[in-house]
């Protein structure tokens, strides 16, 4: 076994949690040392592609806070 397969997945098909590469490596996400950490991956997800839209936005000089109708 790989180390993969001895860790948990997140299963962006399914919504479901997986232990082992299972799913095909384009529907699943991780891997993760625990169901938990793995059930938890959509918010995970979106928590960092938030924080790296506001890092690109910092970079390049936009104003990430900035919403319309946020005044």
């Amino acid at each position: 076994m790989s180390n993969g397969d001895e860790k948990y997945w997140y299963n962006l098909e399914t919504g479901q949690v997986e232990f082992g590469m299972l799913s095909p490596s384009v529907d699943r996400v991780g891997p993760f040392d625990t169901e938990a950490e793995a059930a938890h991956a959509p918010q995970k997800l979106q928590e960092r592609s938030r924080a790296w839209a506001e890092e690109e936005a910092a970079e390049n000089g936009w104003d990430a806070g900035t919403r319309k109708g946020a005044e």
